[in-house]
Parts: C-alpha cells; structure tokens; sequence
C-alpha cells in the first residue's frame, strides 16, 4: 500500500502530550508528505464537517475529543484509528460494515484495569477506606475486636473472560487464589488449560466466592444482571468489585445492600458519570470509591499511543490491524 496521501491527526494538547509523547509523535509524521493537525476542543460540528470536507483524509488518528464522524465519510477516508476505547460515539456499524477500517487502544491497557481491580480486592478485604477515613478524622487505632483479611488462598470469581480477566488471573496467581470464571466462552476445557474453575452462572458465582470481580461488557444480555439475590449470597465479609461496567449491575440493589454493612464494595464505574455529589454510595465507609481511572493510568497511555503506532505502521505496510474492530466485536463493545 502506498503511503497516505493524508493523516488527520484530531488531538486535544493533553491528549498529544499523554498518548503520543516523543517520539511516538515524530513516528506519525513520517508516515504520510501531508499529516494535518487540529485541536478537536476549538471546533463545533459544523467546523468539524468543514475541515474533513477539506482535507479529506486517508487516515484519521483521534481520541476522546474527537468530534462524531458524518453518516457520509470523506470519499478518500479508509481508516480510523483510535487511541481510546469505544468507538460506538465516533463511528457507526455501518460504517464498519461498509468498509471502513477501525482500530482502538485494544489490549494495551488491559493490565492497568486488572491491576485497580487488584487494588478494590485487596483494599476491601483489608477495610482500607474505612481505616483511613478514621484515622484521619477521629484519631481510630485498631482494637482487640478488628478483624481484617488477607486474599491469599481466597475463593475469587470473575465475571468475564476477556484480556483483563486473563490479566487479572495472573495477577493472582501469586495469592493462591482458587479462581472460577462465569464467561459465555469458558468451558471444562478451557478452564483447565488456564488453571480455573468454571462458575455455572451467578447464583454459583455470588455463593461459592469471597471475592466476586465485575468484568463483563455492558451489553443488552448483561444489563443490570447481578441483583440484589446475588449481592446476598456473598458471605459476611466478602468483597465485590466492579470495574467493567456500572449498568451491569442492579445499582439500588447494590446501594441496599452495601448500607448494611456486611460486604465490601469497590467501585470505579457507575451508570450515570461522573458519579452525582449526592449518591449513596459516597460517605459509606465499606464502600471504596475511584472516578472511572482503572486504566490505562496516565503514565500509561503512551502503551495506548505506541499501539496505535504500531497499527498506523501496520496499515501502510498493507498489513493485518491488531485488535480491528469488526461489526461483531462492534456489537459486543460497551
């Protein structure tokens, strides 16, 4: 394939400065005689439609600020490549359909979030949010009655069995974890060449665990799937974590639940975000709270940013993209 006639690079400063640090940035200039640059932040739709009417590019290369394409692309337009993760706000079926190749930061962060997830798990079994909130305000200190809990050799289950949950599951192996797997895809055979169990469905999953892991993609088969009934047969003390998808989970179920105390919480997604000042998830001091920053983690989005790369580099030497969004995984994508 002959180098493109034209790159459209749609990046905010902060998001050049975070994904495409040097020289991941000089590398995209040599790929094409014309790179076009815009700060996506200085346009409204209309400028937007105007600029790729002008430049009709070959390749766009764009992250979060990047502004919706048109139903009708630029006639030259064969590629978009995301530095992010859902592309479902940018680009339409389709368009995939039709043709148009699309690729996002794939598995290149998916360490990051199995690591927050590590971190809720391990945050929750030692009661971490609530020890620094009364250490810091009321002066607490730990009694004869504290009991606190390690994750070696614990029962976790995860929902899910993406690259995050095969990255998660390394993460524990050091624990000793006996870890069960509830994924469409999972079966004996496959549970035993990656060392796990399989969880029959949710009650399985909820009752057989001390820690439950929420990986699942928000999809119409898993909206708000875990209900209260589940959330109940975790055992006093037992930890949930969510770092997939909030709507998965019936939320003032989860909210009932949590209030009494007898579990542990760690969230980082949430149906409506930025997580409402109001909500009842905020003040409980079982309940660890982070803003949706489960990955990539900032110091990381250069993983994201050189992956991009490499599939830029990957399309003009006419090879196969890493991780392209097909129609199907287009269906499967939150």
């Amino acid at each position: 394939m002959p180098r493109p006639a034209s790159i459209l690079v749609s990046l905010s400063p902060i998001e050049i400065h975070d994904f495409l640090p040097a020289p991941l940035a000089e590398e995209i200039e040599s790929l094409s005689d014309q790179v076009v640059h815009v700060n996506p932040c200085t346009l409204d739709q209309s400028a937007w439609l105007q600029l790729l009417a002008t430049t009709n590019p070959q390749v766009i290369v764009c992250c979060w600020r990047t502004l919706p394409l048109p139903s009708e692309l630029p006639s030259n337009l064969r590629y978009v490549c995301y530095l992010a993760g859902s592309i479902k706000k940018l680009v339409t079926r389709e368009q995939i359909e039709a043709g148009l190749l699309v690729s996002n930061w794939g598995d290149s962060i998916s360490r990051t979030i199995a690591e927050c997830a590590l971190l809720h798990t391990l945050s929750g079994l030692r009661g971490t949010t609530a020890w620094t909130l009364a250490m810091h305000q009321n002066g607490a200190w730990k009694t004869d009655k504290t009991r606190t809990a390690s994750l070696f050799n614990r029962k976790v289950g995860i929902r899910g069995f993406g690259r995050i949950a095969h990255e998660l599951i390394t993460l524990l192996r050091p624990f000793d974890c006996e870890i069960s797997v509830l994924a469409p895809d999972v079966n004996a055979e496959i549970a035993a060449q990656n060392d796990i169990h399989v969880a029959r469905d949710l009650e399985h999953l909820f009752s057989h665990n001390d820690v439950v892991i929420e990986l699942a993609p928000l999809i119409d088969a898993t909206r708000r799937t875990i209900q209260e009934e589940h959330l109940r047969l975790l055992r006093p003390g037992g930890v949930f974590v969510n770092v997939g998808r909030g709507a998965t989970v019936d939320e003032d179920a989860l909210l009932r639940v949590a209030r009494e105390g007898q579990i542990r919480v760690g969230l980082d997604v949430y149906s409506e975000e930025p997580l409402p000042s109001h909500s009842g998830f905020r003040g409980l001091t079982n309940v660890m709270l982070t803003p949706h920053l489960a990955g990539p983690t900032t110091d990381k989005r250069p993983d994201a940013g050189a992956y991009g790369l490499a599939n830029l580099q990957a399309y003009v030497a006419d090879q196969p993209l890493v991780g392209r969004i097909s129609p199907e995984v287009y269906d499967r994508s939150t």
